[in-house]
C-alpha cells in the first residue's frame, strides 16, 4: 500500500455508501475518462483505493447477503433473505449498544426473498420509487408516462410522473436524506453505523435534464433508459450502434447524477468532523456491461472484469490515502465492521477483516477469491488468473439450501415462482449449523431461478495479469489442471455442496 501511515486512532463510527452497479471502469479514481465522477474522486483522495477487489456472490440481495451476513451464498442458494442459522451484523451492534441506520431507495430490500435484511438496524428510512417499487397504483395523470425501451410494464412507469425535479428522483432523495441524518442524529449516539444502500446507477438509468443529455446531446425521442440483458446485443440486431450509444450515455448520466448527490453526504461529513472519529466505505455489489464485448446488463456468461472486478474505497481515521493490491472480496467487508466494532458472530462466515490490511500490519489477508451467480459458473480468482467453471455436462445435480423458500420476484407480478419443495426434498445441515435446511434437488425440466436459466458449458480461464481485458481464452492448456485444484480446494475449504462437486465436473 503505497503512503504511510500516521498514529492510528480508533473509529467509533462507520459510513458505508453502497451504489449499485457502480462502474470501476467508469471512476475518474480508477483512471475512468468517458464520465464525470467529482465526488467520488474527491473521496478517493482521503481513501485507500483497493485494486483487486472482486465481487463474490452476484447479482443485487445475493451480494447484500455477503455484506451484511459475512457468508457466500451463491453455492446453496440463488436469491433470499436471512436464514435461521445466521445473522446479520447489525444484530451483533445492537446486541452491543451500536446504533445502526439504513437509509436506502433500494426496492429489492422490501420484497420477498430480501424482506429480512432491513429489521435488524435500529431504524431505517425507505425513499419509494426506484424500479421495481410498488410505490404508486396509478401515473400522474398530468404527466404523459415514463420513457421505455422493451421493458414492458414496470411499477417504475407509475412511480415516474410523480418526480418533478431532480430532488424528486429516489437516488438524491436518498443520499439527502443520509446528509441531514448526518447533521440532525449522527451526533447524539455513543457508537453509529450509517448504511446507505443507493440503488444508483442501477437502471433505469432516467435522470432529468441536464444529465439526460449530458453524454449524448445529439439523441433526438425518449431517452432509452432499460438497458437490454443479452450477449451480441448490436450483432443480433436488439440494438443499433446508435442505440448502444444512448444506453451507455444514460448510464454515464445516471452516475453522474448520483455523484452530485454524493457529495451532499461528504459536505454533512464535513461540516460535522466527523472524519477523525469515523471510517468511510463506498463499494458496490457488482458492475454492468455497457457493449463491452457487445455484452448487456447482466446476462448468463463469465463473470469478467466489467461485472466482477469492483471498486473499493475505504478511508480509516489514521491511515493516510493511496492505494492497495492486495485480494479482497465483498464478505470481507462483514469482517472488516465486526473487527471494527469488536463485536462477534455465531454463524460461520468467510470473510477476512480488512483492518490489519489498511493498517499495514500485514500485506494480504487472502490468496484466492470465490465469485458466481447460483447456478452458473464458478469462479477462483487468485489475482493471476481468472478460472471460470461451468457445468460438465447438463447443469445438474443442482439444489437449493433454504427454509424460506423465495427468490427474486418476477414481473408482470404474479409471475413465475419456484415451485414449493416436494417429495424429492430431504433435511440437511449448513457449514458450522446444526439447524436442519431444506435442501431440495432440481432436476431436467423444472422452473430454474431466473439467473440460473441458459448456463452455458465449459471453462474459461484469462490470464487477468498479462491479459486485463481477458482476450485469450486459455482453458485447456496446462494451467488449467493447477487452477482447477486450487478451486477444488476452495470449494473444500468452506464446504460447499457435494453436488456442486458434480456439476463442475471436479467430484
Amino acid at each position: 500500500m503505497t503512503g504511510g501511515p500516521r498514529m492510528p486512532e480508533a473509529p467509533r463510527n462507520l459510513v458505508v455508501v453502497l451504489m449499485d452497479s457502480l462502474n470501476r471502469h467508469m471512476l475518474g479514481c480508477y483512471g475512468g475518462r468517458e464520465f464525470d465522477t467529482p465526488n467520488l474522486d474527491r473521496f478517493a483522495r482521503r481513501a485507500v483505493r483497493f485494486d483487486r477487489h472482486y465481487a463474490g456472490s452476484l447479482p443485487c440481495i445475493p451480494a447484500r447477503h455477503d455484506l451484511l451476513c459475512g457468508a457466500l451464498d451463491f453455492l446453496w442458494k440463488p436469491w433470499g433473505s436471512i436464514e435461521l442459522w445466521e445473522a446479520p451484523v447489525t444484530a451483533a451492534l445492537r446486541a452491543e449498544g451500536v446504533v445502526s441506520m439504513l437509509i436506502s431507495d433500494h426496492p429489492h430490500l422490501f420484497e420477498t426473498g430480501g424482506e429480512n435484511y432491513h429489521t435488524d438496524f435500529t431504524a431505517w428510512d425507505y425513499q419509494r420509487g426506484h424500479e421495481s417499487d410498488p410505490w404508486k397504483t396509478r401515473p400522474d395523470p398530468s404527466w404523459v408516462g415514463a420513457p421505455g425501451f422493451q421493458r414492458g410494464y414496470m411499477p417504475y412507469d407509475n412511480s415516474r410522473g410523480w418526480f418533478r425535479g431532480e430532488e424528486d428522483f429516489p437516488g438524491p432523495r436518498t443520499l439527502a436524506a443520509a446528509a441531514r441524518w448526518l447533521d440532525d442524529h449522527a451526533a447524539h449516539h455513543d457508537r453509529f453505523l450509517l448504511f446507505i444502500d443507493e440503488f444508483d446507477p442501477h437502471e433505469p438509468f432516467d435522470t432529468p435534464e441536464p444529465y439526460a443529455s449530458m453524454y449524448d446531446a445529439s439523441w433526438e425521442g425518449p431517452h432509452l433508459i432499460w438497458p437490454p440483458y443479452v450477449q451480441g446485443a448490436v450483432e443480433k440486431g436488439v440494438l443499433t450502434q446508435r442505440q448502444a450509444r444512448q444506453i451507455r450515455a444514460c448510464y454515464g448520466a445516471k452516475l453522474s447524477m448520483i455523484d452530485r448527490w454524493f457529495g451532499r453526504v461528504l459536505d454533512a461529513m464535513d461540516r460535522n468532523g466527523f472524519w477523525d472519529n469515523t471510517a468511510f466505505v463506498v463499494c458496490t455489489d457488482h458492475g454492468h456491461y455497457l457493449g463491452e464485448k457487445d455484452i448487456w446488463g447482466k446476462p448468463g456468461v463469465p463473470i469478467q472484469a466489467p461485472l466482477g472486478h469492483i471498486p473499493l474505497l475505504i478511508a480509516l481515521p489514521g491511515v493516510e490515502p493511496g492505494a492497495t493490491s492486495a485480494l479482497t472480496t465483498t464478505v470481507d467487508l462483514f469482517a472488516t465492521i465486526a473487527d471494527l466494532f469488536g463485536v462477534g458472530v455465531t454463524h460461520r462466515t468467510h470473510g477476512r477483516s480488512l483492518l490489519p490490511l489498511l493498517r499495514g500490519e500485514v500485506n494480504a489477508v487472502r490468496d484466492s477469491v470465490l465469485c458466481g451467480v447460483y447456478g452458473r459458473q464458478v469462479h477462483l480468482i487468485d489475482g493471476t488468473y481468472n478460472y471460470s467453471r461451468g457445468p460438465a455436462d447438463k447443469n445438474e445435480p443442482l439444489s437449493m439450501w433454504s427454509n424460506r423458500w423465495s427468490t427474486m420476484p418476477v414481473y408482470p407480478y404474479p409471475g413465475p415462482r419456484l415451485p414449493h419443495p416436494d417429495d424429492r426434498a430431504r433435511l440437511d445441515y449448513m457449514p458450522g449449523s446444526t439447524i436442519p435446511v431444506i435442501r431440495q434437488p432440481f432436476r431436467e425440466g423444472d422452473l430454474l431461478p431466473y439467473w440460473s436459466l441458459g448456463t452455458a458449458r465449459g471453462n474459461r480461464l484469462w490470464n487477468i495479469a498479462e491479459d486485463p481485458h481477458e482476450e485469450h481464452d486459455l482453458a485447456g492448456t496446462a494451467v488449467e489442471k493447477q487452477l482447477e485444484e486450487k478451486l477444488r480446494e476452495a470449494l473444500r475449504e468452506i464446504d460447499a455442496p457435494d453436488d456442486q462437486f458434480q456439476r463442475l465436473g471436479l467430484a
